[in-house]
């Protein structure tokens, strides 16, 4: 009997275990299930409609279903056509925004895709216009370099102590991207370089001074907020001392929180204070933060830091996700899930096709299942459409194809970043060699890993000697480096000279193959000037060089990004301009930061 009984409870207990299990499934569908847009009003009439920009963002986030709020959360990768790729983007899948990452050939191209990418916007079923963006941290150059105005890095603009040369510099690039259709540039970087062997930042940041990064900085926002173009400080909170590169390994930075909040956080509550629009995130650990996950999936860094104790305001936007720091450690769309639920505002995807769309189906099926709140996603959505509507795009969508072309690059641009080039140029050492002669009829020899024939047509314009040519790398993509026979052809060369110009390019350490090179043509007993292109630390690697100068030309990227009007500028600092930069960054004892010599 008590057997029977046992038996019978058992039952009831299983039976109600069922029974509450499919409440609490019904539940949680009917809790996640998308709520159905309000339709209330039309776009129309709430852009018409006379209350704040804000109300009106709320009541446009109210019209969206739930595709249409993930697709503003993405911003995503087009080609450099306007292919049926974007069109399914845009007209589907309904994006927010879009990352102009290849290099077009001309500004009234550059336009003319802007401009379709809008019109497919407009064409959506809520036509909300998208933000269209880029890396432009030397001017619009970076996306259009056969007609922009090329600007120097923010090294070199760092090297000149001006703050009126950043905000000048931001307002060039603002004047040429809003031109061509852009919205928003990623710059300025405001990562404070306080490790020299820093691979990825270098010529990038504009020095180790967590004071200069913080002025110019807000110099370079106010430049950009003169032209209605969002900007974006990056790379939260901090990419100034590492060792390493988030585009191929994820790392962790283990200094104390108080480094972090002295040195570093510093430039972003500068900008912050000066109202910026958007921050991007880096994809480092912060161990003292977070030391589980890295800054742009990390709730503690993300809200916890920049929301709720730097008061930031703006839209959060991760770096690209595609770096190996993030793509080899989750997919494509598990951390873009978890980007939005640590407090990113829009995702940048990018990579393949299928990771682009992987991102977007990941993050509605989340947003389905309940794994991110539908708070979080409208606190979101809202946030972007109110920058779209501070800048009026629903009324300005597109852009003029003539105007661009007569903007871009022109005659005044140049000059500015002429300007600022030849007053960044910085004479670190000069055993009474410089600054050489342009009249006599002294044959110039000009060695370099990369860009010599460029750089040899720049000596033939301002000295009256012959000019000799030789590069000693192949400089196609691979980490330059001076192999023993292409130096021998150098010294070869180095017979016809009557004086030498050596240009050497490191974004860490500099490899031994360079150093040879520098100190074998030292040997010869001719005057050497050696040029760092990059790194300004190169000097360490040849310190018996008797004359050096430091241009700020080229990062890491060296192939993709070079910045001729810096290695224009050293040659005329090199022929008689007058030296004015001085060392953003520290070398050693001897060549602190703030060092720089001049001319008597």
């Amino acid at each position: 009997m008590k057997k029977k009984v046992a038996l019978i409870f058992t039952s009831i207990l299983v039976i109600a275990a069922t029974v509450m299990f499919i409440w609490d499934q019904s539940n949680s569908q009917v809790k996640n299930k998308e709520p159905k847009p309000v339709q209330s009003a039309t776009v129309t009439e709430i852009l018409s409609d006379e209350i704040s920009i804000e109300d009106k963002a709320k009541k446009l986030v109210a019209l969206m279903n739930d595709k249409e709020k993930i697709g503003q959360l993405v911003m995503y990768t087009p080609t450099v056509q306007a292919d049926s790729f974007s069109s399914k983007m845009i007209k589907e899948y309904y994006v927010g925004s879009a990352l102009l990452n290849g290099q077009m050939s001309s500004a009234a191209k550059t336009a003319q895709f802007t401009n379709q990418l809008q019109e497919w916007a407009s064409e959506s079923r809520l036509g909300i216009p998208l933000f269209i963006s880029g890396d432009m941290e030397y001017g619009t150059a970076q996306r259009v370099p056969g007609e922009a105005t090329i600007l120097p890095r923010q090294m070199a603009i760092g090297a000149t102590g001006n703050v009126k040369y950043a905000e000048q510099a931001a307002r060039v690039t603002a004047i040429e991207a809003k031109a061509m259709g852009f919205h928003w540039s990623y710059s300025p970087v405001v990562d404070v370089n306080s490790n020299l062997q820093n691979p990825v930042i270098g010529v990038r940041s504009f020095g180790e001074n967590t004071k200069l990064v913080s002025d110019m900085a807000v110099a370079q926002v106010k430049g950009y907020q003169s032209e209605g173009v969002l900007s974006s400080a990056k790379h939260f909170p901090g990419h100034g001392d590492t060792g390493f590169d988030t585009h191929s390994t994820l790392s962790k930075i283990s200094y104390s929180e108080d480094v972090l909040r002295q040195v570093h956080l510093p430039p972003f509550q500068a900008v912050i204070k000066q109202g910026i629009e958007s921050i991007m995130t880096s994809h480092i650990i912060i161990e003292s933060i977070d030391p589980e996950l890295p800054a742009t999936l990390s709730e503690k860094v993300l809200t916890g830091l920049l929301r709720d104790d730097l008061d930031f305001e703006g839209i959060i936007i991760t770096d690209a996700m595609i770096m190996e720091a993030i793509s080899k450690n989750w997919g494509a769309g598990e951390a873009a899930v978890m980007a939005v639920n640590a407090g990113a505002d829009i995702v940048m995807a990018n990579g393949s096709v299928d990771d682009q769309i992987d991102t977007l189906d990941s993050l509605y099926e989340a947003l389905q299942a309940g794994k991110i709140e539908r708070s979080r996603v409208d606190e979101s959505v809202e946030r972007i459409v109110t920058y779209k509507l501070k800048l009026n795009m629903f009324h300005n969508r597109f852009v003029d194809v003539e105007n661009a072309t007569e903007v871009v690059g022109n005659e005044e641009h140049w000059k500015i970043a002429e300007r600022i080039a030849l007053d960044s140029i910085t004479l670190v050492k000069n055993d009474n060699v410089l600054p050489f002669d342009p009249q006599t009829n002294e044959t110039t020899l000009v060695v370099s890993v990369a860009y010599a024939n460029r750089i040899a047509e720049t000596v033939k314009r301002v000295s009256k000697g012959e000019v000799i040519a030789y590069q000693a790398a192949p400089a196609t993509g691979e980490r330059l480096d001076a192999t023993k026979e292409a130096v021998e052809k150098a010294l070869e060369q180095a017979k016809k000279a009557d004086r030498i110009i050596v240009f050497t390019q490191s974004d860490r350490e500099i490899p031994q193959g360079q150093i040879d090179l520098v100190n074998k043509l030292v040997a010869t007993g001719k005057p050497v000037v050696a040029v760092s292109l990059g790194n300004p630390g190169d000097l360490l690697g040849y310190l018996d060089v008797k004359a050096y100068v430091s241009a700020y030309a080229l990062d890491n990227w060296y192939w993709l990004t070079p910045i001729p009007v810096s290695w224009d500028a050293a040659i005329q600092v090199i022929f008689g301009s007058k030296p004015m930069g001085k060392l953003p960054v520290t070398l050693n004892t001897s060549y602190a930061r703030d060092f720089g010599l001049s001319y008597p």
